[in-house]
């Protein structure tokens, strides 16, 4: 491809608004274009990429026996409506009525949809097993599109679904889609972690997330250096600091004994620790909440927080209570209840069971001294705390760290959630009817992309895994000098007859806009033809990750870019 051939509009400036490395670049040199909020175009230079990306997906899916399809981006209500995610999916679902106002709305999954399928073509364990993907575009209304295309309402999606008689057939597909995801990503020239993760509304008892690390990343994983646990902080378990150090709380004696202690207008941890000068680990943090079944106390450590999300798998929808509900249900203002002394249910964390703490006295203006759970107080007793660095692996002595991730796939055990609501069914040897167990699994092609650049970029620019470069090398003639133009030309040919994707250079611009160019796009390798080594029968090579160079003959180029190709791994 020559240059004056392909449409790459590059800019000196990013979007105001650009924030994560990956869209400053892709804007910059030309790869994106933004329409509305979360919506963007994807120029040649990015459209090349998503084609090497798709292919890799395409050829390690297809080496575990998967078959493409291609199904609607539109979708009829009543199938979500009948496994019951229509009422449960809020904003984040497009939905819109037909001419014949009929509800429908833009797929963001296809669960509804293959399950259908699967519904109507199954009959006999004899069809199965079965897994069938596609790539395909994906809706979702996003509050906050952000991140350029990591964070979109119009996507890019490979989902795969896979169907099984039993639960060994089930894992047996699992795991050929754990082990296709670590090829894809690693063919991809990714860095990447495999970690517990939620299910969410996909529902099931199983899900993991493939996390690539990156500042730009919204997730934050959780991740032991020692044994290799690692999970989504979402549902991450952890010893908290002072437990990790054998520090448990405990300011009094054994004696069963409680103090209450005027705080006076002292209602935070932070304001009563402060002025009882004790550090907050040693506070229980009481938090009055309504659920679906009505109000109920949660009971956190003063020197942690909260995850609403760990809870919320545990007690459903929940919000705080507004301050007149404390007073109406307690008795006493916000700020001074406690978990003693009241009939509420609790649910506490379990860096809570052992030590001796203080709390909120359950009357204005005092905490209480000396609070002992299981003697004071009883609770259902959780893991609700945010995992924080720091803290003790749950599973060996180690300590855990954080990092900050992109969601780049996913892979989920949805059992029996789907097939049962529309009825996929098969008939075992017996005659006997069975729900299909399905399994659904998804990759984000430009989450990819992103996370790649994200990983491999410096000053200059991007610089692109040698697999999903939009191409594998530039030819750059340095002047309009006959010599050169008909040695980059030779070598240019020579680098296609190999079997490359190359781009030269043509244009009658300055060597700096030139190279500055180059580095910009990221195309791994550079061949440089400049008058000064071409008077001395040499051309340059050089490496865009590294900025190596290396002088050779023009008829060596090829051959030598080409086992580069092969065998360079970024």
């Amino acid at each position: 491809m020559l240059f004056t051939n392909i449409f790459v509009p590059t800019l000196r400036d990013a979007p105001a608004e650009a924030e994560a490395v990956s869209h400053i670049l892709m804007s910059r040199a030309g790869y994106v274009r933004q329409l509305a909020a979360g919506l963007y175009i994807y120029l040649p230079l990015a459209w090349r990429v998503m084609e090497r990306v798709n292919r890799i997906i395409r050829e390690e899916m297809n080496a575990i026996g998967a078959q493409e399809i291609s199904m609607p981006a539109l979708h009829p209500a009543d199938i979500w409506q009948r496994t019951g995610r229509w009422d449960v999916i809020g904003d984040e679902m497009f939905r819109l009525k037909d001419r014949g106002e009929r509800d429908m709305c833009l797929g963001m999954t296809h669960e509804e949809i293959i399950t259908w399928l699967a519904s109507m073509e199954i009959r006999s364990y004899r069809d199965l097993p079965q897994t069938w993907y596609q790539i395909q575009t994906k809706f979702r209304d996003e509050a906050r599109p952000k991140s350029g295309i990591l964070r979109t309402r119009e996507f890019i999606m490979k989902d795969s679904y896979s169907f099984d008689c039993d639960e060994k057939g089930l894992e047996e597909n699992y795991q050929k889609h754990a082990e296709a995801y670590h090829r894809i990503f690693k063919r991809c020239g990714l860095r990447f972690y495999k970690v517990d993760s939620d299910p969410g509304m996909m529902g099931g008892a199983t899900a993991h997330e493939f996390m690539a690390p990156s500042p730009a990343g919204e997730d934050t994983v959780a991740l032991c250096g020692k044994c290799g646990y690692a999970a989504n902080t979402e549902l991450a378990l952890s010893i908290p600091v002072s437990q990790r150090a054998g520090r448990m709380p405990a300011l009094l004696s054994e004696e069963e004994t409680l103090e209450d202690i005027e705080t006076p207008e002292k209602r935070t941890v932070t304001e009563v620790s402060n002025f009882l000068k004790a550090d907050p680990m040693f506070f229980i943090k009481s938090l009055l909440l309504i659920g679906n079944d009505g109000p109920f106390m949660v009971l956190i450590r003063g020197d942690q927080e909260l995850h609403e999300h760990k809870l919320q798998r545990i007690m459903g929808d929940f919000r705080p209570a507004e301050k007149q509900e404390v007073k109406e249900i307690l008795g006493v203002e916000a700020g001074f209840i406690g978990p003693h002394n009241n009939e509420l249910k609790k649910v506490a964390d379990i860096s809570l069971k052992e030590g001796t703490y203080i709390s909120g006295a359950n009357k204005a203006g005092y905490h209480t001294k000396g609070i002992k759970p299981g003697l004071h107080f009883d609770a259902e007793w959780h893991d609700i705390h945010l995992a924080r660095e720091g803290d003790g692996c749950p599973e060996c002595e180690g300590i855990i760290k954080t990092e900050s991730a992109i969601e780049i796939g996913n892979i989920f055990k949805l059992g029996r959630k789907y097939s049962e609501a529309l009825k996929a069914t098969y008939l075992d040897e017996k005659g006997t009817e069975h729900s299909i167990i399905m399994g659904s699994y998804g990759i984000g092609p430009a989450r990819i992309a992103a996370a790649a650049i994200e990983q491999n970029n410096d000053k200059d620019g991007m610089i692109w895994p040698r697999s999903i470069a939009p191409f594998d090398v530039e030819v750059i003639p340095l002047n309009e000098d006959e010599d050169i133009i008909k040695t980059a030309t030779s070598i240019y040919e020579s680098l296609k007859d190999k079997g490359l994707e190359v781009l030269m250079d043509d244009r009658e611009e300055r060597p700096g806009v030139k190279f500055k160019d180059a580095d910009l796009i990221g195309i791994p390798f550079q061949v440089i033809i400049g008058k000064k080594a071409l008077q001395e029968g040499m051309v340059e090579l050089k490496v865009r990750k590294t900025k190596e160079t290396e002088k050779l003959t023009p008829s060596s180029v090829s051959e030598r870019v080409k086992g580069f190709v092969k065998n360079f791994c970024m």
